[in-house]
């Protein structure tokens, strides 16, 4: 069994709904998430259901989270969203010091938003969770012409672009549809469809029908859509216990449930039940997703040029659609900072920041 399409327990990828949903995060530009940052022994995490996410609820069902906090004398309190969007929304307002947030969210939204934001995880990216699916066609050329359902603006709007770019067509070649992700397989099913990109488990449950083909994926390019835990870089000065304690939390959790044992498949089995799956749903969209499970393998790929030829695509995809603020002149407006301290963009707007500080403090014995 997999998720059900009408569930609200999903990963809504959507930038749109969150970076110009920001009535909700009034006087922004005053920094208020920064404001909320200070020596402190209570913080809070936002986390919604997605393959990748799945660990930090499970960690803090079975006292992981705890345990950690309680290392470092403080309390973390490890909230799950219903709605993806919203807890965006709600870490932008300076609700929440931490949130599980796609790469491109997280430039879009709190970055965009005046947040100044850093990557304390790396957790995986997308191999194949998200995909181009075409109705009684093999081949992506055959997408020329053709209307897309996708939600738009979000990462499946990010990775038609990347599959036109693959063959040459351009936006213009197709026709957007914007289709919320609750009614994707709906969508599908009618006779109008023919062309949608969506995520897992909706590619899952689409590719249930004969005529539906995968012509492009997520795992063609490897890196691109990557799932993160970010927290406000405010609260992380002034508080790096937090810091120390979230990547204790996430490396203690992937080993257990990483592990041919039988409590790693235990622990599957409940990520599974508690997405709506069972384990054999579980572990097909784990085999989907490059899980970094090990400290050392998430500090590497931070460190390769790769993450810095990646945030330089999405940022300009998200220039191109008007999606980094509305006084943006250039895909340069926001500065996104990288190991090493590179910077992309303005080097004095710095609002999105890739660190391998904590995770190497793991690879390293140094917790």
């Amino acid at each position: 069994m997999r998720t059900p399409v009408s569930s609200k327990l999903h990963r809504l990828k959507s930038a749109l709904a969150g970076a110009f949903g920001l009535a909700s995060v009034a006087g922004l530009a005053l920094g208020a998430g920064p404001a909320e940052a200070a020596p402190k022994k209570e913080f809070k995490v936002a986390w919604s259901i997605y393959v990748g996410w799945m660990p930090w609820g499970y960690a803090n069902d079975t006292g992981i989270v705890k345990k950690w906090a309680d290392k470092y004398g403080i309390k973390i309190d490890v909230v799950q969203f219903n709605d993806y969007v919203e807890s965006i929304n709600q870490y932008t307002a300076g609700a929440f010091d931490a949130l599980t947030v796609t790469n491109m969210d997280a430039l879009s939204v709190p970055a965009a938003g005046g947040v100044d934001t850093t990557a304390v995880i790396v957790g995986d990216f997308s191999n194949g969770n998200d995909a181009v699916i075409l109705k009684g066609k093999k081949d992506l050329a055959a997408i020329k012409g053709q209307k897309v359902n996708l939600v738009e603006f979000s990462v499946s709007h990010y990775l038609l672009a990347r599959a036109l770019e693959s063959i040459k067509l351009k936006e213009r070649d197709v026709k957007v549809v914007n289709t919320s992700d609750a009614d994707m397989v709906a969508a599908y099913k009618t006779k109008a469809v023919t062309a949608v990109v969506t995520w897992n488990p909706l590619v899952s449950e689409i590719l249930t029908d004969k005529n539906a083909h995968a012509v492009f994926d997520s795992s063609k390019i490897p890196g691109e859509i990557m799932d993160l835990l970010v927290a406000n870089t405010a609260v992380l000065k002034d508080n790096p216990d937090f810091a120390k304690a979230l990547v204790g939390i996430w490396y203690d959790t992937t080993t257990l449930f990483t592990a041919d044992t039988p409590e790693g498949k235990a622990a599957r089995e409940a990520m599974g039940k508690a997405s709506g799956t069972d384990l054999a749903g579980f572990d097909s969209q784990l085999a989907a997703t490059r899980l970094f499970a090990k400290a050392p393998e998430a500090v590497a790929f931070v460190r390769s040029p790769d993450v810095g030829t990646t945030m330089d695509r999405v940022r300009k995809f998200l220039f191109e659609k008007e999606l980094l603020g509305s006084g943006a002149k250039s895909a340069d407006a926001i500065g996104i900072e990288l190991p090493g301290g590179k910077v992309l963009g303005d080097a004095k707007n710095v609002k999105l920041r890739f660190t391998d500080t904590w995770m190497a403090m793991v690879a390293d014995g140094k917790l």
